[in-house]
């Protein structure tokens, strides 16, 4: 009975709730687009908007958030756990003078580095199902596909832990580097839009909004050649495996679509990275802040 009141009071605890519910906020505002992602990603033809009219007209608008309960399930967990890493590793890799002082810019980007890297544990499976629950096409679901449990037990019993965990290598690059980006360009791009806002902690919502969305969006463009090719390994299945890793996977992509194969619904992603990002970044400050302040919250109230 007493967890939650002890938890809450530590900085760790605080930290990680304030990253679950930067995480669900996420997900809810930006799955659509992410579903419109992954299928741009995994065809050779047609536009965003052609497939988002083929779903909303012949599959159900509810297509576009297929496969959400997965990462929804997780994805307080995953986040908070990202956030509260995040807070450790970038104090960890470069000490501040004064334990109120916010990390250095090198710091930010080597925590966020380790973090991305060490997150791609946990979202390797869970982006696995998703991506293959937002690529079915209506009429071809059976029993052992409705639902990510189904689906994630179906995999097991015929792959095993190999299967669960295809496409983590791949994952792992793309989540490593780009996360450290990430931070960076969040953490710079608050100072500068209000200077001094990282030691006071006094920063208007929109700019909490904007450096969100520009963090989101380099970091996508950063990473997003291996978000393609980790889609297309984690599609397969075992009666369609069509690539043997991740240099197979890019040499045939490249090969038989071209080099802007590597970009494809790159519009699509920054769209939805500069929403979702946005949101996060703001629904964890705010909560940290009420956190942290019992309930009250001062926040400057322009940019």
């Amino acid at each position: 009975m007493d967890f939650w009141p002890e938890f809450l009071a530590s900085s760790s605890g605080r930290e990680f709730v304030a990253g679950g519910f930067g995480g669900i906020a996420g997900i809810i505002s930006g799955y659509p687009l992410d579903t419109l992602r992954i299928r741009l990603q995994d065809t050779k033809n047609g536009s965003a908007f052609a497939i988002f009219r083929h779903m909303v007209f012949r599959e159900g608008p509810t297509s576009l958030y297929r496969g959400m309960g997965a990462p929804l399930a997780s994805v307080t967990f995953q986040n908070a756990m990202v956030f509260q890493t995040y807070a450790v590793l970038s104090r960890a890799f470069d000490t501040p003078v004064s334990p109120k002082d916010p990390a250095s810019y090198k710091g930010v980007a080597l925590g966020g580095t380790g973090t991305g890297a060490l997150q791609s544990l946990l979202l390797s499976p869970v982006e696995l199902i998703k991506i293959q629950l937002q690529l079915l096409k209506e009429g071809h679901m059976t029993e052992s596909t409705k639902g990510p449990m189904k689906l994630a037990k179906k995999i097991w019993r015929k792959e095993g832990l190999r299967g669960i965990y295809r496409g983590l290598g791949v994952t792992v690059l793309r989540d490593g580097p780009s996360h450290g980006l990430y931070f960076w360009t969040y953490e710079y791009m608050r100072e500068w839009l209000h200077p001094g806002c990282r030691k006071n902690g006094e920063e208007s919502l929109n700019t909490m909004l904007v450096a969100g969305g520009l963090a989101g969006v380099t970091s996508w463009i950063s990473c997003y050649p291996f978000d393609v090719v980790k889609t297309r390994l984690q599609a397969q299945t075992p009666s369609s495996l069509k690539y043997k890793g991740i240099v197979d996977c890019f040499k045939k992509s490249v090969k038989e679509e071209g080099y802007s194969v590597l970009w494809r619904g790159l519009g699509t992603a920054i769209t939805r990275a500069f929403l979702v990002n946005g949101v996060i970044f703001s629904a964890y400050e705010v909560t940290l802040r009420l956190l942290f302040n019992n309930g009250s919250i001062q926040m400057k109230e322009t940019l």
